[in-house]
């Protein structure tokens, strides 16, 4: 039996108008009910998965929540972080002047600041809509090299992102784990941090086997929970690659699909 479902959000439980839909969240609920750890795995900070949090009342100190591509393992209600493996403001700035060259917007997420990008602009507002942050215009160069950073992004228009992945020099893929969560977001992490390495700690803190596992995404920050999981699924509007990968490929976001799987797989419908 399955015992720890992990969620993606944007595009995997989630729906296109950003809710959970009514049979996602009574599969859910059933789970759980049944003792199935579920825990939400996203690139977005805490803020922006509270309210999902709360619509699938997983909000006391026995759940759990895996934020920032898992660079934070923390209990929901406490906040208690049982995993942290981030970046500092070194890190921010070698990317930020790497941004620079290749043309490309950056931004960060900065523990002191918050959400901090040098200059503003629409992708930035798009992460601080979505999240229900502020955004702080903060040049780079001013952080301290210690200071504590969460991730940071590479942002722009799909064509000019694709072109800048294309020049990223190949030390940099040593140096951090780079995952692309949407056309126009590429993310740099601490290279110990993913989201297969964040669930597989959760899974062993909780004492369960990686075959007891099921993970749904549908990007390539997904990708390494998916390769982790016993059971790894893809949604149907997951990236091909993400789908090649896949031990099991549901229906879309839009169609109920992390529904379909646990009704399936747990629920035995």
């Amino acid at each position: 039996m399955y015992k720890l479902v992990a969620l993606d959000m944007d595009g995997t439980l989630l729906n296109s108008n950003g809710e959970i839909s009514p049979r996602t969240q009574d599969a859910i609920a059933k789970a759980r009910s049944m003792g199935v750890h579920v825990v939400l795995a996203s690139g977005r900070p805490l803020e922006g998965m509270t309210k999902a949090l709360a619509d699938l009342s997983m909000t006391s100190d026995d759940d759990y929540v895996l934020s920032y591509n898992a660079s934070m393992v923390q209990r929901v209600a406490s906040q208690t972080v049982i995993r942290s493996q981030i970046l500092k403001g070194s890190d921010a700035k070698n990317i930020a002047s790497l941004s620079r060259d290749l043309g490309v917007h950056v931004h960060a997420f900065s523990r002191r600041f918050g959400l901090i990008t040098p200059e503003n602009n629409d992708f930035t507002r798009h992460e601080a809509e979505i999240n229900g942050l502020t955004i702080t215009e903060l040049d780079f160069v001013e952080l301290d090299n210690n200071e504590d950073i969460m991730k940071v992004m590479m942002i722009d228009e799909p064509e000019r992102l694709s072109a800048a992945i294309a020049q990223l020099p190949s030390m940099l893929h040593e140096q951090y784990t780079i995952v692309q969560s949407a056309p126009f977001f590429l993310e740099f992490l601490n290279p110990k941090s993913n989201k297969g390495a964040g669930v597989g700690m959760l899974a062993e803190h909780l004492g369960i086997d990686a075959s007891e596992v099921i993970c749904m995404g549908d990007a390539g920050n997904d990708k390494h929970m998916l390769e982790y999981a016993g059971l790894g699924v893809a949604m149907a509007n997951a990236t091909d690659d993400i789908k090649a990968i896949a031990d099991h490929i549901t229906d879309s976001n839009n169609d109920d699909g992390v529904a379909k799987v646990i009704e399936e797989f747990i629920l035995n419908r």
